[in-house]
């Protein structure tokens, strides 16, 4: 069994991710000398523009490795694996923050003011969701793990404890978290039994805890469905069935992972898995995938961790039928260990490596890259150090101002950071939900729309009504399609970044 993390305060461990360090330290001789013309030349785009916006000291959080999520309120928010108030800086057990645009942090929440018991749960990983009730929605991996609501004010409510039924059939150690069409969220634990000796769940639960088990891994012969389902959540596709990844396991016996479907009763198939015989000594076509998402033509972008050409890792795309291409193999003077990625509301791709870069001879600090859907590659940026942030281990997110946000585990005080990167691309809103029916209640999130005059889901007028400059209430229309919702404003017209699906 493989374990794993992102951090080192978590009970999960990776001898695979020691692999992927260990190997990219022993290839910088072979590879210093084209390091160093790199280094001359790297030169940011003149229309690019990175920024440092918070250095955590530890009282306010320490190890952020986790997505950023926007709220109604246009502000940012975000979990810490450790730090906080309680415990000392270095011990503490992990915070929820708050942050402006402009880099003005408020600790939320911080775990465990009743160590060890920690029954609000401790150590909070990977990150929150959004939900459409406003608040957010999160897990925590101290002990068996926990789910956690927490408003945007900071107050926070445990809704389910993992290993509360017998022999933990409700599994160990949760992952992301989604909300799904239907309201309710779907997440993975990465165990489904106590002391890691279980290969994984899917569960569902309701948004008031109550959860349900649809799928236990390894449950075939040699783990050929996989095992250890962990990284970025599942992503619901527009046939209403979810798609994930496991670390492990797999139809071949080189146990590098798997891309599965599961309906919403919990019938699983598996749909991709990697390392076919005869790609050795690395699995070219990847090993330890780290994720999927769903680009706007219908196929799915993912990384993996390892292999590849050069066993840096890889970004592939496989469609919901199975059809798997890898798009990008990096040799670490690119990246190594890419991050789960993004779209932006340009249609590129959008991503993260936590390690290599072309500025060795400073640090291996990681990149941000863009990759077309083609697999066109283009690292944006590659001078991570301790004074802007180093080793940026979790994906992007993209505002609705049109600027990436992400976080490092180092910094200028050792404790992480959050950065921005704006790339030139402009403003546009989102919606919560991003489907349902005629009928159904949507906030649309953005900027500056305390001047909007009209709002139309793909031509078809709704009515509205402004909350404030960053959100909109309104109504799916009788008679509208799926296609891009657009809010005018007394100086703009903004549009959607992905289309909302009226469903039938």
């Amino acid at each position: 069994m493989k374990l794993r993390t992102g951090h080192s305060f978590t009970f999960l461990s990776s001898e695979k991710q020691n692999q992927a360090r260990l190997k990219s330290v022993s290839g910088l001789t072979t590879i210093f000398a084209v390091l160093l013309f790199c280094l001359a030349a790297a030169i940011a785009s003149p229309a690019q523009s990175f920024t440092s916006l918070v250095s955590f000291d530890g009282t306010d959080g320490l190890g952020p490795q986790s997505t950023l999520t926007q709220g109604t309120d246009g502000d940012f928010y975000g979990v810490t694996t450790s730090g906080g108030i309680y415990g000392g800086a270095q011990l503490g057990q992990g915070v929820v923050y708050r942050m402006t645009a402009a880099g003005d942090l408020t600790t939320l929440y911080s775990f465990c003011d009743d160590y060890p018991t920690c029954s609000d749960g401790a150590f909070p990983y990977p990150g929150l969701v959004l939900a459409s009730n406003g608040n957010f929605y999160g897990t925590t991996s101290y002990g068996s793990g926990t789910v956690f609501e927490i408003t945007p004010a900071g107050k926070l409510t445990t809704l389910h404890t993992f290993c509360s039924q017998p022999a933990c059939s409700d599994g160990f150690g949760p992952s992301s978290l989604m909300q799904a069409s239907n309201g309710n969220f779907y997440g993975t634990t990465i165990y489904s039994c106590d002391n890691y000796c279980g290969y994984g769940t899917v569960f569902e639960m309701t948004p008031a805890g109550k959860l349900t088990t649809l799928y236990t891994f390894c449950s075939l012969a040699n783990c050929a469905d996989g095992s250890n389902p962990y990284g970025l959540a599942l992503v619901q596709g527009t046939n209403g069935n979810f798609y994930g990844t496991t670390e492990g396991g797999g139809a071949n016996s080189s146990d590098a992972g798997t891309v599965f479907e599961i309906t919403p009763a919990g019938r699983l198939s598996t749909i991709y898995s990697f390392c076919p015989r005869g790609h050795r000594p690395y699995c070219t076509d990847g090993e330890l995938p780290n994720g999927l998402m769903q680009a706007s033509n219908g196929n799915f972008y993912g990384t993996t961790v390892l292999g590849g050409s050069d066993g840096e890792g890889t970004v592939f795309e496989i469609s919901a039928a199975g059809k798997f291409s890898t798009l990008h193999s990096f040799d670490f003077s690119d990246g190594s260990n890419p991050q789960p990625l993004m779209q932006g509301s340009d249609g590129k791709l959008y991503g993260t490596t936590e390690y290599g870069t072309a500025q060795i001879y400073i640090h291996w600090g990681g990149t941000i890259f863009e990759i077309t859907t083609a697999g066109a590659l283009t690292t944006l940026f590659d001078s991570f150090d301790y004074e802007n942030g180093a080793y940026p281990g979790a994906g992007l997110m993209q505002a609705t101002n049109g600027g990436f946000y992400g976080t490092t585990s180092a910094g200028a005080n050792n404790d992480g950071t959050v950065f921005s990167l704006s790339v030139g691309l402009g403003p546009f809103v989102t919606t919560l939900p991003s489907s349902g029916k005629a009928g159904t209640k949507v906030a649309i999130l953005g900027n500056d729309l305390t001047g909007t005059t009209s709002v139309t889901f793909d031509g078809a007028a709704a009515t509205f009504e402004v909350v404030s400059g960053s959100e909109i209430t309104t109504t799916v229309p009788a008679g509208a399609t799926s296609g891009v919702v657009e809010v005018a404003t007394s100086s703009n017209t903004l549009k959607s970044n992905v289309e909302f699906r009226v469903l039938p």
